[in-house]
């Protein structure tokens, strides 16, 4: 299950991603849960310390494309 960081509106349709795309998805290493970022365009894997771009709606699962995640953001925002 996915998590939101942000409701806030979007300020660019290049963020916006389909709602039942976020349900289905897993981060490809771990097959664990994925938080969306709004704000950065972002699916996020705290397992793995990565966050996957979404560039033009499309999420970009590949890890070579994914950049790290500072030791704070490593963190779940819920907990």
């Amino acid at each position: 299950m996915t998590h939101g960081t942000d409701d806030t509106a979007l300020p660019g349709a290049e963020r916006i991603i389909d709602p039942a795309l976020l349900d289905v998805l897993v981060c490809p290493v771990t097959h664990g849960p994925l938080d969306y970022d709004r704000v950065k365009g972002e699916l996020v894997s705290r397992q793995l310390g990565k966050a996957f771009p979404i560039r033009d709606g499309v999420p970009v699962m590949l890890v070579d494309e994914a950049r790290d995640l500072e030791d704070s953001e490593k963190r779940d925002p819920l907990a």
